[in-house]
């Protein structure tokens, strides 16, 4: 499946621009990211349970913003990219 995390931590205090380098982090560890607070993860449904699991305990509730979209298959019919960036293919042969 296919997660668009998206997120927006407070970064007013130094514990903020904390959570937001773990959530950056965290989110960097499972997926690519598109733009500065958003990242696609191509995943299942087991580390998407773990996903959400480890970013709700990275943020604060009181002061940040965490949104996880979900994306029906097929993803191509869903998703229109337009501009410079050009996403990795999980699903095509590996190039080095």
């Amino acid at each position: 499946m296919l997660i668009i995390v998206t997120y927006d931590v407070s970064t007013e205090t130094r514990a903020g621009r904390k959570r937001l380098r773990r959530v950056a982090k965290l989110c960097e560890s499972i997926g690519q990211r598109v733009q500065k607070s958003v990242f696609e993860c191509r995943i299942n449904l087991m580390q998407y349970e773990e996903l959400e699991r480890r970013l709700l305990s990275e943020i604060d509730e009181q002061e940040d913003n965490l949104r996880l979209y979900r994306l029906t298959e097929p993803v191509e019919l869903h998703v229109k990219e337009y501009g410079s960036f050009k996403a990795i293919d999980f699903e095509g042969p590996l190039t080095i």
